[in-house]
């Protein structure tokens, strides 16, 4: 893929698309593209995570220690934690079929984001406003359950 396929790309991740244009070309530039065979493993669960993967092409499937799973296409960003933190992959990838995926290094994320304040920012209030929604979801499930669950009984 050319420098604008993957500016293209990454435009299209949510959280990376807030960043501007300027800041994914530097992302796209200093990715790493890698093919990934039918059964590998990407990254594995529990291993620590140095980067996050955007997936071109191909898809895989996510499986975590505690037996969840799903799917993960075209524009999916895999491990965007490890974009800003020392962390660990909380799940396997492992590639369904022939994959393509592109590799953003946390130093060269946190180079594009000290080179660029303005995005920092902007990332922040992205994530925030992320954190936001998921509180909002869990508070909807939590009132969802609690309508369908007996009241409890004390204990004597």
């Amino acid at each position: 893929m050319s420098i604008e396929d993957d500016i293209a790309l990454l435009q299209q991740v949510p959280l990376l698309g807030v960043l501007g244009r300027e800041a994914l070309r530097i992302l796209a530039i200093g990715a790493e593209s890698r093919t990934v065979q039918p059964g590998a493993v990407l990254v594995s669960a529990g291993e620590l995570a140095d980067s996050a993967y955007v997936v071109e092409t191909g898809s895989f499937h996510m499986e975590t220690p505690g037996g969840r799973d799903g799917i993960a296409r075209r524009g999916a960003l895999l491990g965007e934690f490890a974009l800003l933190i020392e962390t660990r992959w909380p799940f396997t990838a492992t590639a369904r079929e022939l994959a393509s995926v592109l590799r953003i290094a946390r130093p060269l994320f946190r180079k594009m984001l000290d080179g660029y304040p303005e995005v920092a920012e902007r990332l922040r209030r992205q994530m925030l406003a992320d954190c936001e929604q998921l509180a909002e979801e869990i508070d909807a499930v939590r009132a969802a359950l609690a309508k369908n669950m007996p009241p409890a009984t004390p204990r004597r």
